[in-house]
């Protein structure tokens, strides 16, 4: 049954869907970020450290150590971002849920009070025909 609301409710479900997709992204992306750090973790420990050498074997695996450090520290951020974004994510899908469930409500209340009228509608011309066929059979 059609009332005011119906493209209302309709247009708050594709928004409600849309939110729920980009939570899902948010999901995977923070699973990529975690993945990557622990990667990064990974490589770190698989450095070794030189234990002899030269002077500029040892300054390369500092830098090394250095990057791969940077490099940890930016997963981090991602990770933070990641879980940032998520929250975001899940907050305008609870907001979409509530505003899709308020015109949801809206609507049913328009359709029971449309039932209602028809009904009490009904009852009148019941009673009408039965009033009609009532004045009949009494005149006859």
């Amino acid at each position: 049954m059609k009332t005011r609301f119906s493209s209302l409710v309709t247009l708050k479900k594709s928004t409600m869907d849309k939110s729920e997709r980009v939570v899902q992204q948010a999901n995977t992306d923070l699973k990529s970020a975690i993945t990557a750090l622990e990667l990064s973790y990974e490589s770190l420990q698989n450095i070794d450290s030189p234990t002899k050498g030269s002077m500029s074997e040892m300054l390369a695996n500092r830098t090394l150590l250095s990057s791969q450090r940077d490099f940890i520290i930016h997963n981090q951020e991602w990770v933070q971002f990641a879980q940032n974004q998520l929250y975001q994510a899940k907050e305008q899908l609870k907001s979409d849920m509530i505003e899709h469930e308020k015109f949801k409500y809206l609507e049913l209340e328009e359709i029971k009070k449309i039932l209602k009228k028809r009904k009490v509608e009904e009852a009148k011309n019941l009673d009408e025909v039965a009033l009609m066929t009532h004045a009949r059979k009494t005149k006859n």
